[in-house]
């Protein structure tokens, strides 16, 4: 015999004040209102367990809000009629599942009234470098970039399956060391290689993508092929259609070689196989949440690879790795077929071992589609002969002097190739509190493993992991929620002032008021490999844990540093035109990490 209405509410969970939650309804007592009386808030059955003023006392301490005894005993009298009943849809016998897919009905635009945006049609002019003859050693073609290997298998100096070997090698020989691979996808990539050879052969060149094997962060979804989101109740999950960036880099003639790790449901760089490492210092993740797609990068074991980013995944191991990393305009890439963190911020983009390698990507995987709400019709406008001089390069004094030698020196290099430094300033505000919508957002697409209690499975439990936040965001406050937006929308009307007096912005690539203000504005991001610095202690995107100390060098080591330009909304092309003249001054992308 099924549960009785009354026993459900007995064993239901309890919401934001500790009782809210069940749905059970007494029966209504029939109207003793007049005909044509309208309806009034509060005079729903009552609903759940009952509550007191001692309950939003309490309560009252996780809001950080205060109400008098009276106030708080006039909101306990009606609670159960006028607000439990709203939980219904997650606790009560009326209970509606939520697909994944399901986006809110709100959603982020990052384009504010009176901006024009570039048309549609796409420009692409590419750098004519020649990089001359095919090198002799496996280890050199492996590390080329995208613009070089392109080159060769247009000329037909290797093909494209030699080329997948190469990396599946590299692949089966340093995942050992890096843990960087999910699911190695050996016998696609063969296939795949071999259809691109075939149709090269035959004079059917798609371009430059034709024949380069890639990497996919596993959480873009692959037909018949796990995709796990690096997270352990999800490790055996098969999904039965690409997500469209795969469709689209394989009409490109791209060659998946492998599912690349990323931190459990896309935080930081630890999964269920465990930490993905830094090839240029193994005693030290890769950073995260696109771990897998900035160690396998950096070492040569793909040609390029896709990422994502929230608040930070790209930026992050592209500067930790010593790669480049694009993370497009947000709405520019559509996301469908790839995890959801949080549907107004989640951004996929390419990481590369060169700048124009990101933006040859991004240029096949850009453009709207039906399944991403989000996405919105854009031109690539990207031309690479074009001429930096006079762009407006704008810096935050302040930070500058905060960050390394690197950092400042970066700056110095732009002004001698022709840009012009500005100055630019934002006000003092709090911006962490935009999280808030992180947490939210992130709490809703995960709702079903977190009370279902399947979270526990994830390795990392400690407070700064998602267990953690999902099961506090479900005490974070709604009313206080759309004033995030608001704010969210008064900083990307501060960033349309900064803007509207510089080209792009050079700043500290970890820069915690950039990172937040941008992924929160959809403002793209270009993070490039600008020098060296030396740490003398292992970095982790942990929180600091006294229990478990980081490795220390004596003497220090020495690892790559990057800087982040940041552009307007849709201009990738000026943030490459900027990057590849700075790529070139810096003269330091092409060293790679000693052990591989």
């Amino acid at each position: 015999m099924g549960k009785s209405r009354r026993q459900f509410l007995a064993q239901a969970s309890l919401g934001v004040l500790g009782a809210a939650v069940g749905c059970h309804k007494e029966a209504p007592k029939p109207s003793t209102q007049p005909p044509g009386t309208p309806s009034a808030f509060g005079t729903s059955p009552p609903v759940g367990p009952e509550v007191s003023a001692v309950t939003f006392a309490e309560a009252e301490k996780l809001m950080r809000i205060e109400s008098t005894e009276a106030e708080r005993s006039q909101a306990a009298g009606n609670w159960r009629e006028a607000m439990a009943g709203l939980y219904e849809r997650r606790t009560g016998p009326k209970k509606v599942s939520l697909e994944s897919t399901l986006a809110p009905a709100s959603r982020w635009n990052p384009v504010l009234p009176g901006m024009t945006l570039a048309s549609g049609q796409n420009r692409f002019v590419r750098s004519s470098v020649d990089p001359g003859l095919l090198p002799a050693n496996d280890a050199d073609i492996a590390f080329a970039p995208v613009t070089h290997l392109s080159h060769w298998i247009e000329k037909r100096q290797i093909s494209s399956e030699r080329l997948t070997l190469i990396y599946l090698d590299r692949l089966q020989r340093f995942n050992s060391q890096l843990r960087c691979v999910i699911t190695l996808t050996r016998d696609l990539a063969l296939a795949e290689a071999k259809q691109a050879d075939r149709e090269i052969q035959s004079g059917k060149y798609k371009g430059p993508l034709h024949g380069i094997p890639w990497g996919a962060k596993d959480l873009l979804d692959t037909a018949g092929i796990p995709t796990t989101y690096g997270a352990e109740p999800f490790r055996d999950r098969i999904p039965a259609t690409d997500a469209t960036v795969v469709q689209r880099l394989r009409q490109a003639g791209a060659v998946l070689v492998a599912k690349l790790s990323l931190g459990a449901l896309a935080l930081n760089d630890v999964w269920f196989g465990g930490q993905t490492m830094n090839p240029w210092l193994l005693e030290e993740g890769s950073s995260g949440s696109s771990a897998g797609p900035g160690a396998a990068t950096a070492a040569g074991l793909v040609g390029f690879s896709i990422g994502s980013e929230t608040g930070g995944s790209i930026v992050s191991p592209s500067m930790r790795c010593g790669i480049t990393g694009l993370r497009p305009t947000y709405g520019r890439v559509p996301r469908t077929g790839a995890m959801t963190l949080c549907w107004s911020l989640d951004k996929l983009g390419p990481m590369t071992r060169s700048v124009e390698d990101a933006l040859l990507v991004l240029h096949a995987i850009s453009g709207p589609d039906d399944g991403d709400i989000a996405t919105v019709p854009s031109g690539l406008h990207y031309d690479a002969a074009v001429s930096v001089d006079g762009l407006r390069v704008g810096y935050f004094p302040q930070w500058m002097k905060e960050a390394t030698d690197v950092d400042r020196a970066a700056l110095e290099t732009a002004k001698k190739i022709g840009m012009v430094a500005t100055e630019a300033s934002i006000p003092d505000w709090p911006y962490d509190s935009l999280d808030l919508i992180l947490f939210a957002e992130s709490a809703a697409a995960f709702e079903e493993i977190t009370l279902s209690g399947s979270v526990s499975q994830l390795k990392m439990q400690v407070p700064d992991a998602w267990p953690n936040t999902f099961r506090q965001a479900r005490f974070l406050s709604a009313v206080d929620f759309v004033q995030a937006e608001r704010l969210r929308r008064k900083v990307a009307l501060e960033m349309a002032r900064v803007f509207s007096e510089v080209d792009l912005l050079l700043v500290p690539s970890l820069r915690d008021e950039m990172l937040t203000i941008t992924n929160f504005t959809g403002h793209p991001s270009l993070t490039l490999r600008a020098g060296f610095v030396e740490v003398g202690e292992a970095r982790s995107d942990w929180a600091p844990d006294a229990q478990h100390p980081l490795p220390k060098f004596n003497p220090p080591r020495r690892v790559p540093h990057g800087v982040t330009l940041i552009g307007r909304l849709f201009e990738e092309g000026t943030l490459g035109r900027a990057g590849l003249a700075l790529e070139r001054a810096f003269g330091v992308a092409s060293e790679r990490p000693p052990s591989f």
